[in-house]
Formats: C-alpha cells, sequence, structure tokens
C-alpha cells in the first residue's frame, strides 16, 4: 500500500469553514477575530495584504481638490448580508389579526402575516383550530397572501397564543384590526 499524506486542515471555529472562505459568510468579522486570536499566522497570510490594499485605496480619491472642502457622506453597505436582511425585514414585518363580522353575531378571524417569520401556516391552522374546537384554514386574500381563517371571535385569544408559542414574533409586532360588515342602504 501506498503511503498516504495527510494535510491538517485549519477550519473556522465561527463559521466552520476554511478560513480563505470565511469572506463568503456571513460573519466575517466575527471570523476574523477568531483567527487573529487563535492562528496570527494565518491572519497576517490571509489579512495583511488586503488591509494595506484597502487602507490606500480609502486614502485615494479621483479628485482631491474637489472633496477637501465638502463632508463626506457615509455610504451605506449594498452587500448587506442576507441573515442581516432577514433579520431587518422580521423586525419592520406586522402581524394583523383581524376580527371580521359576518351576520349579527357571528365572527371570522383572520391571521395575516404570519408566513414571514417562518411559521407553517398549515400547521398553525390546525394548532388554532384544536386549540378553539372551531374550523380554521388557509386561504388565499383579495391580494393574493396567504392568510389563517378562524371561524369565532377568538382574536385576543390567539393573540396570547402567538406570543406564547412562536417567540420569534415581537409583541409590539401584532396588530388586532376590527372590521364590521357595511350596512346596506334601502334604495
Amino acid at each position: 500500500m501506498a503511503d498516504v499524506i495527510r494535510k491538517e486542515v485549519l477550519y473556522c471555529g465561527v463559521c466552520t469553514l476554511p478560513p480563505e472562505f470565511c469572506e463568503f459568510g456571513t460573519t466575517l468579522e466575527k471570523c476574523k477575530q477568531w483567527l487573529q486570536s487563535g492562528h496570527p499566522e494565518e491572519y497576517e497570510k490571509l489579512y495583511s495584504a488586503s488591509a494595506d490594499i484597502e487602507e490606500k485605496l480609502g486614502q485615494t480619491s479621483l479628485d482631491d481638490k474637489a472633496t477637501e472642502g465638502e463632508e463626506k457622506k457615509p455610504v451605506k453597505s449594498k452587500n448587506l448580508s442576507k441573515a442581516e436582511k432577514e433579520l431587518q425585514k422580521k423586525q419592520n414585518a406586522k402581524v394583523f389579526i383581524e376580527r371580521v363580522e359576518r351576520n349579527k353575531r357571528k365572527f371570522i378571524t383572520t391571521v395575516l402575516g404570519l408566513e414571514v417569520f417562518d411559521i407553517d401556516l398549515k400547521k398553525a391552522a390546525k394548532m388554532l383550530a384544536n386549540r378553539f374546537a372551531c374550523g380554521s384554514s388557509v386561504a388565499k386574500n383579495k391580494q393574493g397572501l396567504d392568510e389563517i381563517v378562524v371561524q369565532g371571535d377568538f382574536s385576543e385569544e390567539i393573540r396570547d397564543l402567538i406570543l406564547e408559542n412562536w417567540s420569534v414574533v415581537p409583541e409590539n409586532n401584532i396588530e388586532l384590526v376590527e372590521k364590521k360588515k357595511k350596512k346596506a342602504t334601502p334604495p
């Protein structure tokens, strides 16, 4: 049998990628800190030359005379990581629990916006149906978005249940809305 040559490969303790590929992950700064503290020779090999180039590029400008008197505006990063974008989207997303009157004392409750928080709507509808002993389903609304339709007036209870079972939904992102059926005017 031939002698097998084994090569030791270093993997990042943060993102579990080889250090050369950390820049393609979502946690580059943490990976750099880990590499610098644990393996400074690897850090110097990977980031010393690129840091010098970045520093020199940051000091140069196309028109030094024109920019001397002007203030520099902060540049927004176009390359936000996917995780940061998703987190920002979740923080801005709203869950609407809407109570709609059908007939005199009959109501339905609709829940819209849970899919943003990666909640399976079919499982959530089944859980609501079991919990409140009523009919519950996933349907498309007029705008073409999926929503959970629950037969009955359970808006407050659904709000509490969402907060209890799905901690990813912030309490201040849940809005209760009440819609009344418009009365037909006699001719």
